[in-house]
């Protein structure tokens, strides 16, 4: 079996390394017509000692937050001298979690698995021995979320090129020189969600699947770029529903794959999607995707909104922008049946790529304006981005 039509079957086989059997809570399930006698089943006896005998057990114990505040962490980090740095952040203040890349930006798996396992071809050696990082945050009771970017993936497409999307006979690349891997093909699903499963067995205690979504600005290429639309082909939608509908999917299909982990799932979302029925290019819908996790990550750094909510510089408004956004993902998510955690992304970096007087410097007053502004929308969890993981001294994180 070669690495890549091996990824599909890491779900397969992952039954085998101690998760729980399929079916909730010990419920008796049956092929359709067939009876299944009761009486043959001891249930005061046999049911709890298989229960227990197949729950699957990372070997960890972490409790979950009173409210997750957290910090981004590159593979680098946690794997270097920075990860010290950022633990004792965590210890002297109200911070209490950490997203670490576990598939980075590029594609690349950021430590090095199990020598059976189907990614050791993507493997970095960021990370040098994540299992011992793992009981570094269990010691601390730092709770830890695996990021697993997702659609962006210039290692896979340049491996698979007919996962991705081509131009001509080349893998397309956008203006910065990336790739993505397309999220109508559902070996790439099994691929991520075979990651999701490792980070999973190293006792991570929640997956954060990043970049959920088309390139952005896909509905200008959607007709010009070659690619499969697999079995959206058949569907009867339009291109944008068909983009919508892959990607809601996935989401759904990773969610349900990973149950017997007992991980929650969380996904990363741009902000301004709340604002629309659903990003059109790019395949997002808010409360569709809402539906599917268990915590939905607006990204909401005001250096990344453009003239929205009549504030014609968001970046040196913290607090408004927040506060404006805040409420309207409240009123999004009361109309969902079952609502899932909010948990934004907020700003801790200065954006001064946006030119004088388009931004300000980040510091404390902003980080904490952006925090104060959540709570006062009862929005109580968030975690913090800084692609340095140089986090700004000081900050009272407190609710």
């Amino acid at each position: 079996m070669n690495f890549y039509n091996a990824a599909a079957a890491v779900i397969l086989l992952a039954g085998l390394s101690g998760c729980r059997q399929a079916g909730a809570e010990g419920e008796v399930r049956s092929e359709p017509g067939q009876q299944v006698k009761r009486e043959s089943v001891p249930m005061e006896k046999e049911l709890p000692k298989q229960t227990e005998r197949f729950k699957f057990d990372p070997g960890v114990n972490f409790t979950y937050p009173d409210a997750v505040r957290g910090l981004y962490v590159t593979g680098h980090s946690a794997g270097g001298e920075k990860f010290s740095r950022l633990t004792s952040l965590i210890d002297q203040t109200d911070l209490n979690a950490m997203v670490i890349d576990i598939k980075d930006d590029r594609g690349n798996l950021t430590y090095i698995p199990e020598e059976a396992s189907t990614f050791n071809q993507i493997a970095q050696p960021y990370i040098k021995d994540p299992r011992q990082m793992i009981k570094t945050l269990e010691h601390k009771q730092i709770y830890p979320i695996a990021r697993v970017v997702v659609f962006k993936d210039s290692v896979l497409a340049n491996n698979k090129p007919e996962w991705s999307f081509k131009e001509g006979d080349a893998v397309w690349k956008n203006g910065r020189g990336e790739s993505f891997v397309n999220p109508f093909v559902k070996e790439v699903w099994d691929y991520n969600v075979g990651v999701a499963i490792e980070a999973a067995k190293l006792g991570f205690q929640e997956i954060q699947f990043d970049y959920v979504r088309f390139p952005e600005g896909f509905e200008n290429r959607d007709t010009s770029l070659t690619y499969s639309s697999g079995d959206y082909d058949k569907m009867n939608l339009d291109n944008v529903q068909k983009r919508v509908q892959a990607v809601t999917d996935f989401v759904a299909y990773a969610r349900e794959k990973l149950k017997p982990y007992g991980v929650k799932v969380s996904v990363d979302i741009f902000g301004y999607t709340a604002t629309l029925p659903e990003a059109p290019g790019i395949g997002q819908n808010f409360s569709k995707i809402s539906e599917n996790v268990d915590v939905i990550s607006s990204m909401i750094y005001p250096s990344h909104w453009t003239s929205y909510f009549g504030i014609a510089k968001p970046d040196t408004q913290p607090y408004r922008i927040v506060h404006e956004y805040a409420k309207l993902e409240k009123e999004k998510l009361s109309q969902l049946k079952s609502p899932p955690v909010s948990r934004p992304w907020i700003q801790d970096f200065t954006a001064s790529w946006l030119g004088n007087g388009n931004y300000m410097p980040y510091g404390k007053a902003e980080v904490e304006a952006q925090i104060r502004a959540l709570n006062e929308q009862g929005i109580k969890e968030f975690l913090l981005w800084n692609a340095s993981n140089n986090y700004t001294d000081g900050v009272d994180y407190s609710p």
